[in-house]
Formats: structure tokens, C-alpha cells, sequence
């Protein structure tokens, strides 16, 4: 007979929608919590999916500044002139398209916290701009010969190493100082332990609550596969990867047949490249060991941004 897996009705800690009940992440939150009564700048070092804005919304909330403004963005999501448009905002034909004055966000932050995801992604010469701001707390909108005083605390955020970027003429030493104040580690999903199937069962009660299938048990199979499984897209993986199963099977239990393939050590349909990604990747490859790694320098010869860069990495699976 069948010993299926049933909920086992964890109560986890909630941070600020951070859910827990490992004791390496209990003591980051202690960690995080301490440094929050602080005005120091936090970078929080962490794998992709892992809650990094999630992290820093909780050390907000947990600041002196928690009655006034948080705001975010992520600097490998945004070309260049977009980024410095949206922190330092700009007036009216200010460039092409500007057709009316807009506050930048080192202005709407003022008083508050600002969060950078991913701070690596920045380029050089928005990275002078943030030192400014960090120093002499001030700066300049685009086409503006005003100057503008702001207060922010600033929490940043990396899935790699400034140091190493630094090395390689990529990232500001002097802004790394500045950011770096106090480091911390996020521990992944893959060394939490007990998380994997705490979050499982939650999100499965979520999906639940959503659908009108109800799943109440899970194959053996299938639950060692999710526990075995090394979730390098973290939390937001894992979330995936529960709506599929609960979208995909049938019945009241989650079956082997039910993850994605990945989880089955099966290759996904879709992963073989044409011929013409399989190029491109090559290239890209190529151009980054030439480059010493430098992406900035790999966009410039490819002719495109960075950020657009960032995102064939992603899509190429070399990040």
C-alpha cells in the first residue's frame, strides 16, 4: 500500500512574507533585524528567487523610517537611460520622448528606504550619480540645472560579487565601500532546512483556496523528487513548480508524472537550441572570455544595452 505524504500542517514564521522554520534563516532575520535600527547601507547578498525585496521591505518596516517611503527597482531589468530616468527623474525635453517633468525616485524616496535589486547591473555612469547621492546627499535631474536634496537609506542587493566586479573595472570601488556597509547572506531554499516541504504544502493551500482542485496528499515519488531537487530559481522556482503540478495533474494527490520534467531528471522538450541560439551563445561565450568577463564591454561590441544583455544571458542560460 501506498504511504502517501500528507499535509503536516507546519505553522511557519512569517518576516514579512518571508515563511520559515530554519534555523539559518531565523538567525539572518535576527541579523537583519539588528542592522535595520541602523542608518548603515545593507547589501544583501542572495540567489535569484530567494526574497531579497522581500528582505529589504522587512528591514524597512523594522527602521526608523518605517512611517515613510519604500521603493524599488531592478537595475538588470532597465536600459541605461531608463534607470537614470527613473531615479533621477527628469523635466520636460529633457530627450526624445520627454514630454512632461517626472520625480525621480531619489526625490519620491526622500525621508525612506531605496532598494536596488541586482546593483551589479548598473552602469558606470549612473554609479558616479548614486556615489553623490550616498556622499553629498544630492543630485541633478536630467535636463535640469537644479539641484535637489534628498535623505535616503539605501539597501542594495547582488546575486554576485562586487569585489570581483570591482577587479574587473565593472563596478566603482569607491561606490562598492559605500553600499557594502553591512553584508548579508541569504541563505538558498537548497539549505533551509525543512522549508522545501513547509513551502510546499503552503503554496499548495494557497492554490487550494484558488482552484477547484483540492490536493491533499502527495506520491512518495514526487516528494522525494521535490526534497532531492537543488531549486537554483529558489522560492519562486519551487512556487512554479507547485501551480504546474497542481494545474497539470488530477485528483486529490500530486503524482511523479505531475512535476516538470527537470524534477523527473528528464531534459525539457524546448531545450534543445536552434542553430541560430546555439550561435549566439557561442559568441557571447567567446566574447565574455575575451572581455574578461566584463558584460559591459560585451554589450558595447554586440551593439546593444546591457540590460538587453542581462536578459539573452538569462534566456541562454549562461547567468
Amino acid at each position: 500500500m501506498t504511504a502517501y505524504r500528507t499535509d503536516p500542517n507546519i505553522k511557519p514564521m512569517n518576516f514579512g512574507g518571508l515563511l520559515t522554520q530554519a534555523e539559518n534563516m531565523k538567525a539572518f532575520i535576527e541579523q537583519a533585524e539588528r542592522v535595520a535600527r541602523t542608518e548603515a547601507s545593507i547589501l544583501v547578498r542572495g540567489q535569484t528567487g530567494t526574497g531579497k525585496e522581500l528582505v529589504a521591505r522587512y528591514i524597512h518596516t523594522h527602521s526608523r523610517r518605517s512611517q515613510q517611503t519604500f521603493s524599488a527597482i531592478n537595475c538588470a531589468a532597465l536600459s541605461r537611460e531608463l534607470m537614470a530616468s527613473e531615479l533621477y527623474g527628469h523635466k520636460k525635453g529633457a530627450f526624445t520622448g520627454a514630454t512632461h517633468d517626472r520625480t525621480g525616485l531619489f526625490e519620491l524616496t526622500d525621508g525612506g528606504t531605496l532598494f536596488l535589486d541586482e546593483i551589479a547591473e548598473m552602469p558606470l555612469d549612473i554609479q558616479a550619480g548614486l556615489l553623490r547621492v550616498l556622499q553629498d546627499r544630492c543630485f541633478t535631474p536630467l535636463g535640469s540645472s537644479e539641484v535637489v536634496h534628498t535623505d535616503i537609506r539605501l539597501v542594495s542587493a547582488t546575486h554576485g560579487s562586487l569585489r570581483n566586479l570591482v577587479k574587473e573595472g565593472d563596478f566603482r570601488e569607491d561606490l562598492m565601500y559605500r553600499v557594502r556597509v553591512v553584508p548579508l547572506y541569504l541563505p538558498p531554499l537548497n539549505a533551509r532546512l525543512g522549508d522545501v516541504e513547509m513551502l510546499t504544502w503552503q503554496f499548495l493551500r494557497d492554490l487550494n483556496r484558488e482552484n477547484e482542485r483540492q490536493v491533499t496528499r502527495i506520491y512518495p515519488q514526487a516528494h522525494d523528487a521535490l526534497l532531492s531537487y537543488g531549486w537554483p530559481g529558489n522560492i519562486r522556482e519551487l512556487n512554479n513548480v507547485i501551480t504546474y503540478a497542481h494545474a497539470i495533474g488530477t485528483g486529490d494527490a500530486i503524482e511523479l508524472a505531475d512535476l516538470p520534467p527537470e524534477l523527473r531528471g528528464e531534459a525539457p522538450p524546448d531545450e534543445a537550441q536552434s542553430p541560430i541560439e546555439e550561435n549566439e551563445r557561442d559568441r557571447i561565450l567567446a566574447l565574455l572570455q575575451r572581455m574578461g568577463g566584463r558584460k559591459q564591454s560585451v554589450a558595447d561590441e554586440l551593439g546593444i544595452s546591457r540590460a538587453t544583455l542581462w536578459r539573452k544571458m538569462k534566456t541562454l542560460n549562461i547567468l
